[in-house]
């Protein structure tokens, strides 16, 4: 769940990326502190800035509402760099929040009527010479619905990529580009290494698996995700291959291949030791197949934002249904295999002016083939914190009325799933509604004999009376209605418990 402060949030939770360029902006590879997404993001980025002309320490560049023409997959993205030159290094810093109330159409950039590609990348110049240009700030804020808190989003973009450039030329004043050169490749290396020790332990075979996401939410499912996943332990590699998903859909439920990229970076991480660095050597020894036009890797035009946040969920739980079939002592039963993202938009009576808010809501986590599950906890792909209920209502015109664990939700078995969350709003204005959320319809699966966890329920609760809503919807609420979610649990592990 996100922090409620854009200052401050931004500040915390920004990404930092680091892409070394040896010779100029074209050559570009990555370390990656996250999942792996920037893997696909930096080089384009990098391949942008170099064509338009951009030199290291000359401004500072904005891309706004990235798209698949960046290897991105969200409408409301930012995303700031900073190139550092030291002799021959150039060090790529991204700062980039995720923001999800850019544009002024919808209150968000979730909701399934983004049917059609029409918000493109933008590259523009915000800070000249050191200082912000107030004509390019002024021209972005009178797109937003919440402009205080985006400038705020911003400020704290810049900030944290100046700091990471003072930090940088720190250690390249302390240890020297050439040190600071190897060092960086011996990190890429490394990963590498522990990947192939890890991988060369493993079982030869093919191991497929597949699982489902409910529906796209405008009349198509279930859509089927199909991997195959072929483990060689002599040349100590792998091959993941996503032929057999089905075909890319209508709604913003396609993933970018980034994201794709992303969760399979995600799970062979899981693998490694704690001390891994996360960098992009971890993905040398894979080879991935995902085919273009399918859910996993959409094609110009498409709509992707949810794919980020639901279809990744997806990719992970059938990666680790194949991966549990090689090494099944290892692989927890699925987790609860979606964020329930809720985004809710009005005019706050107490200030008379716009707010938008969108929180991810915590699950079950799948039971473990030692031990049981956690309960009300993010997994996976999803890494947001707990709002507590005081920040949330004071920020926002909502009551919580009930916040707990749904008790009895995660999967039976030798070991049980954890379960999931109810959580229980009231509009204290009337709003529009936004549900993005999957595991509605059939609950996160069991392992080895363990029971499928409880599927998830979202309900509007008017004078008493719940009525459950499509997992995938916008609606308008009134003052006094309340939103009930409650949160798949996830699956067992085990017969018998």
């Amino acid at each position: 769940m996100q922090t409620l402060t854009p200052f401050a949030d931004a500040l915390l939770r920004v990404a930092v990326g680091l892409a070394l360029v040896p010779h100029g902006l074209r050559n570009t590879f990555g370390f990656f502190p996250n999942t792996g997404i920037r893997a696909q993001n930096l080089p384009a980025l990098a391949k942008q800035l170099d064509e338009t002309g951009y030199r290291p320490g000359q401004f500072w560049a904005l891309a706004i509402s990235l798209t698949q023409l960046v290897g991105g997959p969200l409408l409301a993205l930012g995303l700031f760099t900073r190139p550092v030159a030291a002799v021959v290094l150039v060090f790529l810093l991204v700062a980039n929040v995720e923001r999800w109330r850019i544009g002024k159409y919808f209150w968000n950039q979730l909701g399934l009527e983004y049917t059609l590609m029409w918000t493109i990348a933008v590259f523009c110049v915000l800070v000249r010479g050191g200082e912000i240009d107030r004509s390019v700030m002024e021209i972005l804020l009178h797109n937003v619905r919440t402009p205080v808190e985006r400038e705020g989003d911003l400020q704290a973009q810049i900030g944290a990529c100046r700091v990471g450039e003072m930090r940088l030329l720190e250690l390249i004043h302390k240890y020297q580009p050439a040190m600071i050169a190897r060092l960086s490749q011996e990190l890429f290396d490394y990963s590498e290494r522990l990947t192939r020790a890890e991988l060369a332990r493993m079982p030869a075979g093919e191991f497929e698996a597949e699982d489902f996401l409910d529906d796209d939410g405008i009349g198509s499912g279930p859509i089927r995700i199909r991997v195959k996943l072929t483990i060689d332990p002599v040349a100590a590699a792998a091959t993941v291959d996503f032929s057999g998903s089905d075909a890319q859909v209508g709604s913003s439920l396609n993933a970018v291949l980034a994201i794709t990229y992303s969760a399979v970076y995600y799970v062979v991480r899981c693998l490694l030791p704690v001390h891994a660095p996360a960098t992009a050597g971890v993905m040398r020894p894979i080879t991935l197949i995902a085919p273009e036009g399918t859910i996993v890797n959409a094609r110009l035009p498409a709509p992707v934002a949810g794919g980020n946040v639901e279809t990744s969920q997806r990719i992970v739980d059938v990666l680790l249904r194949a991966l549990a079939a090689a090494v099944p002592h290892r692989v927890p039963a699925a987790s609860s295999g979606t964020m329930t993202n809720l985004t809710i938009g009005g005019i706050d009576p107490r200030y008379d002016r716009p707010f938008a808010y969108y929180e991810t809501t915590a699950g079950g986590m799948g039971a473990r083939p030692d031990r049981d599950g956690v309960s009300g906890v993010h997994t996976h792909m999803t890494n947001s914190l707990n709002t507590p209920v005081e920040a949330l209502e004071y920020a926002y015109p909502f009551r919580v009325v009930r916040y707990g664990y749904r008790a009895g939700s995660g999967g039976d078995g030798r070991f049980r799933g954890g379960d999931g969350l109810i959580r229980e709003i009231e509009l204290l204005t009337d709003a529009q509604v936004t549900l993005l959320a999957d595991r509605q319809k059939n609950g996160p699966y069991g392992l080895s004999g363990g029971a499928d966890g409880t599927p998830g329920c979202v309900s509007v609760v008017r004078d008493g009376d719940a009525e459950q809503i499509a997992g995938k919807c916008s609606l308008r609420v009134a003052n006094g209605d309340r939103i009930r979610v409650e949160t798949p649990g996830g699956g067992g592990w085990g017969s018998g418990g």
